[in-house]
Formats: structure tokens, sequence, C-alpha cells
């Protein structure tokens, strides 16, 4: 099907593309500033015979989805900041028991319940599991309406792939952010064509769907004789260590010449770019590096730059105190000066801040 410009919130897009990834049960809980999708989805699901469940609570909503997934069903979550939070233990259970499932996360300021305002101060709950358990999410990072979409199709196609949960961190500039986009299908698309709610037992032959005429299948999370639980922890960290080897994914600009990379992700990025273009202008060589996925972070690129005949210093941007300043440290191992600049509770970093900050690392010669 050809694809078709349509316009809507980052929120939205999320949603429509869910439902042509084959979404077929979510369920979730309204939270400001994620509301639209939930909407969204309470509005197209029932077209596309799927089942939609606004839960009493964010707790009920992920356990939910780990049912939902149990049978088969692609199946997928949504809150902001304090409601994923509340989430986690069932994002660890979803992640012990191997079994596909998208959560997205539109992060707003806190601590606590914060304000609604955007931030990015949900990194270190995304990209360290979060819960409880030695775990793991694929974590992706969209910048732009339509990589929300294109992320969110992405995402269940990871989750299927590895059987874990994969979380969509974006933040509230990005959710209620309206921009022109390109979908697979005129929105909102007719999907009532596809009205399966489960998938097969040949699509996934692990699923709770019946077992007549074959063993039944067992999904649990509870291991109690000695070293069960540690075989199935060695395994996990096989599955991890593949994911880190295929899914690293990044965007770059001007790394060749650069003097100073700017790394940032999501909506920041945006910011950092424009900033890039005025400054590049202005006759300094700057570079942009955008990790797209979180986890796994973009190691390999970090190492070549710190590596490479060409050594720029790093500047890191984010709307947090630091967060993934962190991987970044980790990624480059002292062989290159970094910087930070950073805003939270809901602040945004801007042109001018980023401005600033890189005149300040030319004249400490970084």
């Amino acid at each position: 099907m050809a694809a078709k410009k349509i316009l809507m919130t980052g929120n939205e897009a999320i949603a429509q593309g869910a439902l042509e990834a084959g979404c077929r049960f979510y369920a979730g809980y309204p939270i400001t500033p994620q509301n639209e999708l939930i909407a969204y989805m309470a509005k197209y699901m029932p077209g596309a015979g799927g089942v939609f469940i606004q839960a009493e609570s964010e707790l009920a909503a992920i356990n939910m989805v780990f049912g939902a997934s149990a049978a088969g069903v692609k199946a997928m979550t949504s809150s902001s900041s304090p409601g994923v939070s509340l989430k986690q233990e069932g994002i660890s259970y979803i992640a012990g028991a191997e079994l596909p499932a998208v959560i997205v996360n539109i992060m707003r300021g806190g601590p606590g319940l914060g304000n609604i305002a955007p931030a990015q101060s949900d990194y270190f709950q995304a990209t360290r599991g979060g819960g409880h358990g030695d775990y793991r999410c694929l974590v992706l990072a969209p910048g732009s309406v339509q990589e929300a979409y294109d992320f969110t199709r992405l995402a269940f196609e990871l989750a299927d792939k590895y059987r874990m949960p994969v979380i969509i961190l974006g933040d509230g500039m990005l959710g209620q952010m309206m921009e022109p986009f390109l979908a697979r299908s005129k929105a909102p698309a007719a999907y009532s064509h596809d009205r399966r709610l489960a998938s097969s037992a040949k699509q996934k032959p692990w699923a709770l769907s019946g077992c007549r005429g074959r063993r039944p299948n067992i999904i649990r999370t509870l291991f109690l004789k000695e070293g069960a639980l540690e075989k199935i922890n060695l395994s996990l960290q096989r599955k991890y260590k593949i994911i880190q080897s295929r899914e690293q994914r990044f965007e770059s600009l001007f790394l060749e010449d650069a003097d100073i990379v700017l790394v940032a992700y999501g909506t920041v990025a945006r910011i950092a770019q424009a900033a890039l273009s005025r400054l590049r202008e202005d006759g300094k060589k700057i570079g942009l590096l955008r990790p797209l996925t979180l986890w796994p972070f973009p190691d390999n690129i970090f190492n070549r730059l710190s590596c490479g005949s060409k050594r720029p210093g790093l500047l890191v941007l984010e709307m947090s105190h630091g967060q993934m300043l962190e991987d970044v440290r980790l990624a480059v191992n002292g062989r290159r000066p970094i910087e930070f600049l950073g805003r939270a509770g809901g602040g945004m970093v801007t042109e001018e801040d980023i401005i600033e900050k890189v005149k300040s690392c030319y004249e400490k010669n970084i």
C-alpha cells in the first residue's frame, strides 16, 4: 500500500503505528502528557478487531499486557513517568517470562508527581531494567513524529524477534507536537480486514493458545529448583549480547571534520541540530551523534570516534542531570574529553544554551 502523508500528534502516530503493526490488545490508564495515545486506541482498536481496556491502574494494565502476550497477542501499554514506575514489577515479569510487549513512556518532569512538562529523566529506569532482577529492555528513542510512528512498528518487530519488552522512550514535547508524516495506511487505517486477535501457533509456538494435539506450553517466572533460575539468567545474558552486537542504531552528522560532537537524543537532538547549523555557519566544525537505541547503547560508534585519526571532544546534552552521560563515559572510557549541559524538571535546553556551551568548550580547547 502506498504511503500517505497525514498530520497527527506524536502520541497519535504511535497508536497508528501500533495498530498497523498488528497490535490487537491495549491496556492503559490515563496520564498527561500521553492521553492522546490512549484516546486514539479507545477509538480505533475495536474497528481492528482488538481489545481496548482502560484499566483500573497502571499495575493492572501491565499485568493485562502480560496475559495477552502470553496468549500470543501483540500487546502494548503506555503511560508517563510516574505511571511507568508503577509498571516496573510487571515489566520484570514479562522480561523473566521472555514475552514480547511494547511499553511507551512519554516522559514528564520528576521526581515524584513532578509536572507535565517534557523531560528525559527516566533514562536510567528504561536502560537499566527498572524493576527487580538481571534483565534488559530494548529502548528506542524517536526524535520526530515520523520516527514515533516508524519506531513503534519496529518495536513490535523487535519484541517478537527477541521475545522481550521493548520501550519507546519519548517526552511530552514529542507526544504533544503535531507534524506531517508518511504512514502506510490512510489514517485512521481500515484495519478491519484483519480481525484476528491472537497469532497462530505456527507464528508463536510458545503461546498459550490451546494445546489440543500438542503438549501444553508453560509460561512462568518462578524457578525454585536449585540452579534453574541461574540457567534462565545465563540464557538471557546470551540473548542480550546478541542484541548488543546486532541492534545498535544511531544517526550522525558531520563527524568526519568535527572538532566537537554534540551527543543528544529525542527532542534535545532536534534543538542540537538547529544549534549545529548556526555554529557551522559561524565556521565552527561541530558534529552531531544521536543514539536511536538507548539500549543497546551505540558503543561502537563512540569507540570509532575515540580511536580514529580525528578525535573530537564530546558535548552531551540532555533534559536530565546526566543520565545518558554515564553511558557516553563508559563508551569513551576516558579516551576523549566530555562536557555536559543538562536541565531537568521540565526545563528545556535551548539553542542559545548550546551555542554558549560550545564557545566555552572552544575556549577550554576540549
